[in-house]
């Protein structure tokens, strides 16, 4: 029996790779593609395949929340998350959300094919480069605090926690206490280093991740 794919992914080499991958393979076959996360929710539900294999960084919907859309819609598909980020946040993130696996693009396409036919069956899979961050990060305790979005300064994190409670900038401004224009540069700042395009997905990574509340001797540093 062979097992049905979606591949989720707005690049169109990559998808057409995943695609020849996928269709080469004795133990695969394609059930569909999407180019964003609205589309890959759509097909998904529409052609019920036994793995969807998804990036996070996708316009529209991101791969995180369309992971946690199509688990919650078909829990008995897995999700293989597929992607360039290896950040902390950004892995918690997919798995909190019901992905089964989370393999980096720069994986064998053997590596790939290997890692579908495994959540298929119901098991989880790391990458390598993955498996080794997670190995790091349980290592020094179960207390330990991860830090999402270490890139960020101090005041962009604590600006992003406020921006993902609702908060408009100048809302902002007045709780940390500086001025409108400070919180639009780092505002411009955060998007960048989150490759983002607009609030509403800065807002949405930041969720992902668990921002929304920081502790009141954190603002204003």
């Amino acid at each position: 029996m062979t097992v049905r794919v979606v591949v989720a992914d707005d690049h169109p080499l990559f998808r057409e790779g995943l695609r020849s991958l996928i269709c080469d393979s004795a133990e695969t076959e394609l059930a569909g593609v999407a180019a964003d996360g609205d589309e890959a929710v759509a097909v998904t539900l529409e052609q019920r395949p036994d793995v969807v294999v998804m990036d996070l960084r996708m316009p529209g919907l991101n791969g995180v929340e369309a992971t946690r859309r199509i688990v919650a819609g078909l829990p008995e598909t897995a999700v293989l998350v597929l992607t360039m980020v290896e950040e902390d946040a950004s892995i918690f993130a997919a798995m909190r959300a019901g992905a089964r696996g989370y393999v980096l693009k720069g994986a064998e396409p053997e590596t790939i094919l290997r890692s579908i036919l495994v959540v298929a069956a119901g098991e989880v899979i790391f990458g390598s480069a993955v498996a080794a961050r997670l190995t790091q990060f349980f290592a020094v305790g179960a207390d330990a605090t991860v830090t999402p979005f270490p890139n960020l300064t101090g005041r962009e994190r604590d600006i992003l926690a406020l921006m993902a409670t609702g908060a408009n900038n100048r809302t902002i401004a007045l709780r940390i206490g500086v001025t409108e224009k400070t919180v639009r540069n780092n505002v411009s700042n955060i998007f960048a280093k989150l490759h983002v395009a607009d609030r509403a997905a800065a807002v949405a990574r930041a969720r992902d991740a668990g921002l929304g509340s920081v502790p009141q001797d954190r603002l204003g540093r």
